[in-house]
Parts: C-alpha cells; sequence; structure tokens
C-alpha cells in the first residue's frame, strides 16, 4: 500500500503550475490505484479496445451516467488517509472499470453550470443560479435528433437546485421538444406532501449554497400526475417509501430504479449532490455525503446487473462535475467551497465500466470535462457536431 507520506510527497515542490499539479495528482491517483487496487497502466497494453461497433449493437446499448456531484477532494477518498470513505469504488467498481487520473474542469465550477458543460461538450458560461437552459445542444438532444429516439429514452434525475432547465437546450435549430424528460426527485415529493413536510424536511433542502434560491419549474419537468402512469408508482406508496430514506440522493436512486424498470431508458442521465452538503461547514457531514456516493454508485451498478434490459449491455461513468478548494489556499475555505478555481478544485477523475470496457486499467492521460459528450456520441452513433471536446480514444 502506498503510504500518506509519498502521496502527499509530490506537492511538496513550491508553487506548481496548475499543468504541473494536475500532472502530479494524476501520478499520485495512479500509482495508489496501482497498488490498493491492482491496476494496470492503460499505456503498457497492447491490443484494440473491447468497444463493439455495429448497428445491432448500438440499438441494444444503453449508457448511464452519474455525476458524482458536489466535490470531494483526494484528502478524503483517492489518498491513503481517504479511501476507507470509497470502500465500493475502491474494491468492487474500480477493478472492473477503466480509470482516468486526470480529467480537468476548465469552466465555471458552479454544479448546475458544471454539470451542464458535461451535458453539451462546451464550457458554458451562464450565471450558475439563473434557471436557464445550456446555451449549447445537450448530450439528450444529439442522441434524439440523430438516432431518431423517442422521450421516454432519454431522462435526466437530478437535485432541485436549478437542474430542471439542463434535459434541452436553447439552441433554436434542435427545436422545442427534443430534449430529455427531468425527474427533480425533491420538487416530486414536496408536491406529493402538499406542502405537509416536517417529516420529510432532510430529504428537500433545496440549496446548500443559496438557501432562498428557488427556481420556477418547467423545462419539460417530471409532474406528479405521471409518478402513477409513468413509474408505476401511487403517490401514497412514493411518500411511505420517502419516510424511510436518508437524503435526497437515496430519493434520487428510488426514483432511478423505478425508471430503470418501467421505462428502460437507453441514455440515462443522474446528478448526485449530498456532497455538496459540506457548504455547512460541516466536515462529518461532507464525509458522511462521499460514503453515502460511493455505496450508492455500487447498489446502482448492482441494479444493473439485475434488470434484464441492462445487464450485459450498459456503460456506466461515474465523474465529478469538479472538485474542492485545497486547503493550503489562502483565498479558498478548504474542503467547505469550490470558489478558488485551484488545480486542486478543477483536476478530478472518470471511471468507466461495463460494456465494452476494458477491465482493472489505469490512464493517466490528460482529458477534459468537455470530452465526455463527444465519447458518448462515438460509443452510441450520433455525432455531437456543436461540442468542443474530443472522444476519449481508450473507449472507443
Amino acid at each position: 500500500m502506498i503510504s500518506k507520506s509519498s502521496f502527499l510527497g509530490a506537492f511538496e515542490t513550491a508553487s506548481p503550475t496548475p499543468q504541473e499539479f494536475a500532472r502530479r495528482l494524476s501520478c499520485s491517483r495512479r500509482d495508489f490505484l496501482r497498488s490498493a487496487a491492482g491496476l494496470a497502466l492503460g499505456s503498457a497494453l497492447l491490443g484494440g479496445s473491447p468497444f463493439v461497433h455495429g448497428e445491432a449493437a448500438a440499438k441494444k446499448r444503453k449508457v448511464i451516467v452519474i455525476t458524482f456531484g458536489g466535490g470531494a477532494r483526494d484528502q478524503e477518498t483517492f489518498a491513503p488517509e481517504g479511501q476507507e470513505n470509497i470502500p465500493h469504488l475502491l474494491r468492487e467498481l474500480i477493478p472492473q472499470s477503466s480509470f482516468f487520473t486526470q480529467v480537468v474542469n476548465r469552466g465555471i465550477l458552479g454544479h448546475y453550470v458544471a454539470t451542464a458543460s458535461l451535458a453539451t461538450g462546451v464550457y458554458e458560461t451562464f450565471n450558475n443560479f439563473s434557471a436557464v437552459p445550456p446555451e449549447h445542444p445537450t448530450v439528450f438532444e444529439y442522441f434524439r435528433r440523430d438516432l431518431k429516439r423517442p422521450s421516454s429514452d432519454t431522462w435526466v434525475v437530478a437535485p432541485s437546485n436549478g437542474f430542471n432547465r439542463i434535459g434541452e437546450s436553447e439552441y433554436r435549430s434542435y427545436g422545442p421538444g427534443m430534449g430529455a424528460k427531468v425527474v427533480l426527485p425533491k420538487h416530486l415529493l414536496t408536491a406529493a406532501m402538499s406542502g405537509a413536510t416536517s417529516d420529510y424536511e432532510h430529504l428537500l433542502r433545496d440549496n446548500y449554497e443559496t438557501p432562498l434560491y428557488a427556481p420556477k419549474l418547467g423545462g419539460g419537468e417530471f409532474e406528479l400526475q405521471q409518478l402513477e402512469t409513468i413509474l408505476k408508482l401511487s403517490v401514497d406508496d412514493f411518500k411511505a417509501h420517502a419516510k424511510t430514506l436518508s437524503s435526497p440522493d437515496e430519493l434520487s436512486m428510488y426514483v432511478v430504479r423505478q425508471l430503470m424498470r418501467q421505462q428502460a431508458p437507453s441514455l440515462l442521465w443522474i446528478t448526485m449532490h449530498d456532497i455538496d452538503i459540506a457548504h455547512a461547514g460541516a466536515y462529518s457531514l461532507y464525509i458522511e455525503g462521499i460514503q453515502r456516493t460511493d455505496r450508492l454508485c455500487a447498489e446502482l451498478w448492482k441494479t444493473v446487473q439485475s434488470e434484464p434490459e441492462y445487464a450485459g449491455n450498459t456503460t456506466l461513468f461515474i465523474l465529478p462535475d469538479f472538485g474542492r478548494d485545497s486547503d493550503e489556499d489562502s483565498g479558498g475555505n478548504g474542503f467547505q467551497h469550490h470558489r478558488t478555481g485551484d488545480p486542486a478544485s478543477r483536476t478530478t477523475w472518470m471511471l468507466a465500466l461495463g460494456a465494452g470496457v476494458r477491465e482493472g486499467v489505469v490512464y493517466d492521460n490528460p482529458m477534459q470535462s468537455t470530452d465526455l459528450v463527444p465519447t458518448l456520441g462515438a460509443m452510441m452513433g450520433f455525432s455531437p457536431s456543436l461540442s468542443q471536446g474530443r472522444p476519449v480514444k481508450e473507449l472507443l
């Protein structure tokens, strides 16, 4: 096992450039994962990707994207002292995956705008707290228009702090109605409770950064009356199960499982957000959010294996929207925020596993957040013509 001192020693040189910091962080993750999880170095492997091409394969293929949302630093995850917080990633998912150690976000570090950038392949520049759609076409619109897929074949399940507009862009040539349907479980639960929310307050806090921000609903948002017709859940059953849950992300995953069983969408996007409780300043709640997100990711992968529509033909991507401030940056607040734009808050990672992905491999070559959409396009057979990223060749 690589030691804490050797992991952190890579950062003791005075004032490295952002590029050098990202490279050192990548190498530290790589060496730790090769030691802790037994991953092979991707550049040492011979032969092509196991990815299967062809029209028949593309029609059956399903892709799920989970944003490990809220921003978690290496000190609490991939550094040796943080590994106890991500046991499911380290022991179950990463050994089956291709793991990319250096994903750089060069855009705005706000959760909605950063997630929109992931979903468009372009660094969006709108105000993070504005109830606006992305400016550029989303992956959902590319997918539906190019492959002529119905609206039921792509869904977004997201926290309700402004994400209601993420399913469809304002790009005119794609036209209205070509995006994904968006489910905001907290808004759905609020509607189901008809104002009597005292037993559910732990599931309903809307935004950890600006509690007074409450965007108007719209943009194709899933409505309460669709609960029974689409998810096959009565309002009473939904409320009863919600009462047994401990966090908004658990509520989201409950909705995700129902969507998978009842609609089996081919492109499913899930935004996790419990980790962002760090803004409240309680380190213990931040750690609890990381541990819960780790567990929920593993549970979702088990659901994939147990559902006939998904087992054997699904590729899962897990990646953060960005990180959090380092303790050493005098302009930040450490784990609590992501305000400085320092290299620690910009340099993240991506895990891919499932159909067409080489298992037990770690890659430390740099990629950008905007590379996700072109990669999904190459895998699924659509052309994200306005995205700015490049397909990740190791996955194709």
